[in-house]
């Protein structure tokens, strides 16, 4: 396997450069990347040169347009389109270059919208998903079909697997297209007046002589929903692992859940991301904005029982780590 030509779609963002890493780690010696400017995977023109050009033997599929609740609400369509014509060109050009496997990544919106906690593979086409992201979501799940009807009729090998919401060093903290955890950070950290004042806030907090003075109040957070909604988060070196693996060992039709079967509420998560930043100020709940899907949590007992993937970072341990690379980070 470690002299296989693998191309990672989509290695320049956030999950592609810890696969990539995470490849390179394990010995493997070809790993290619495309991604734009190179290649724009919308158009079947440019998908062919990619497989003209690199020659791969295998090509797992991380490219997607993405983002959080406000970003799905307002581009519905082109979350729909950009990642519907992806997936069909670059799963059907693979078959037709002969290619040894091809692993897509789904995602968690792929369920439906009241899936009975934790999420198990075979609740997936058991009612239509969450209304916000189900454009993104159906998508995604068409290449499931596709794979396995490509697998029926022409005997390709094709996985599909769906990570749960990720997290961790290098995610995108635009707040036009962030997902919950960047976006929260962020939020709180502007309220705290920035990155400096925030690290100079935390190099203060063990010294005795803050004690002795009262600090000035933190601006307001506000935050999207009632926070009583649930969610399940990866850290993403344990995603770029569990791809690793399916890689490696899995070749089945049935898509598998990659995550960390851990569950937390958004209003604990907001209040941890308060303690870990030592913020002193207001939170308050804007329930006029959407709270999206009511529970996301999966069973991963197929990931761990199929390939032996098991996450191992412990969430507040990633939430820290996290904190820690933006505040050092150029990241805006």
């Amino acid at each position: 396997m470690q002299d296989k030509r693998i191309c990672i779609t989509g290695g320049k963002g956030f999950l592609g450069t810890h696969l990539v890493k995470k490849f390179k780690d394990k010995g493997y010696k070809n790993i290619f990347v495309a991604d734009l400017p190179d290649y724009d995977l919308r158009e079947l023109e440019d998908v062919k040169r990619m497989y003209a050009e690199i020659k791969p033997d295998i090509v797992v599929h991380l490219a997607a347009r993405v983002g959080g609740i406000g970003a799905n609400r307002e581009h519905p369509a082109e979350f729909f389109y950009d990642n519907l014509t992806m997936g069909v060109f670059l799963l059907d050009q693979a078959y037709r270059h002969n290619i040894e496997k091809f692993v897509a990544l789904g995602t968690i919106c792929c369920y439906p919208k009241f899936t009975p906690v934790p999420f198990k593979e075979e609740d997936l086409w058991n009612g239509y998903p969450e209304e916000t992201n189900a454009p993104y979501g159906l998508a995604k799940k068409m290449l499931l079909v596709q794979s396995q009807a490509y697998r029926q009729q022409y005997g390709f090998n094709s996985i599909f697997l769906m990570p749960v919401n990720l997290y961790g060093p290098g995610d995108n903290f635009d707040p036009a297209s962030s997902h919950v955890i960047p976006a929260l950070i962020k939020k709180f950290v502007e309220a705290m007046g920035g990155k400096e004042a925030v690290l100079e806030k935390l190099n203060r907090q063990d010294k005795p002589e803050r004690l002795k003075r009262p600090e000035k109040p933190d601006r307001p957070v506000i935050v999207w929903g009632t926070g009583k909604a649930t969610r399940e988060f990866l850290y993403v070196e344990d995603c770029a692992e569990g791809i690793v693996l399916a890689t490696e060992r899995y070749n089945k039709p049935d898509p598998v859940n990659i995550g960390s079967g851990f569950e937390i509420s958004i209003q604990d998560l907001v209040n941890l991301i308060a303690k870990i930043l030592n913020y002193n100020g207001t939170i308050e709940w804007d329930s006029t904005k959407p709270d999206g899907q009511p529970r996301r949590m999966l069973d991963t007992s197929r990931a761990e029982r199929e390939f032996g993937f098991k996450a191992k970072t412990p969430f507040e341990q990633g939430l820290q780590k996290t904190i820690e690379w933006y505040l050092h980070s150029n990241a805006p």
